[in-house]
């Protein structure tokens, strides 16, 4: 279900800590992204997730922030669509800078599930859900994933 170029992620996590930040809005696409994430870090062998539900996309980073202080990775999960106002573009910038800095701050490799999409459809194209063509909710679980067993080679 990974788009085109997307590598395939096969890592083994066992052991390791991993907190999944989701949204609350747009229940059908959070539910997708929940499923893929929680399919991969199975798949990964991690066993210790947690998950901490926030109300919406501009929310992750400060809940990122904390759940990084006692987890090996986070993966951040939220949807945003484009709607007739500048906030779209504020909630999208506000969360990838801040969820940016919460990985390059604290070391923390943080898994970056946001889907920025223009209407409704794009978003259920990436969720993971039957028919989608993108499973980025996964995705996101095992670049964090990947990332922290990459680290622990420097």
């Amino acid at each position: 279900m990974s788009g085109a170029g997307a590598p395939t992620i096969h890592t083994d996590g066992t052991g390791l800590r991993v907190t999944v930040v989701a949204a609350s809005w747009h229940d059908v696409v959070m539910d997708g992204l929940l499923a893929g994430a929680r399919r991969a870090l199975a798949e990964a062998n991690v066993t210790d997730v947690r998950e901490i539900r926030v109300p919406g996309t501009f929310e992750l980073p400060v809940a990122a922030a904390r759940a990084a202080a006692s987890s090996d990775a986070v993966v951040a999960l939220g949807v945003v669509i484009r709607g007739g106002t500048p906030h779209f573009e504020y909630v999208c910038e506000a969360a990838t800078l801040g969820l940016t800095d919460v990985a390059t701050r604290t070391g923390v490799p943080v898994g970056f599930g946001v889907l920025t999409c223009d209407d409704e459809q794009q978003a259920l194209d990436r969720a993971g859900l039957p028919g989608s063509k993108e499973d980025k909710g996964a995705e996101a679980a095992e670049a964090a994933v990947a990332t922290v067993v990459a680290l622990r080679g420097l």
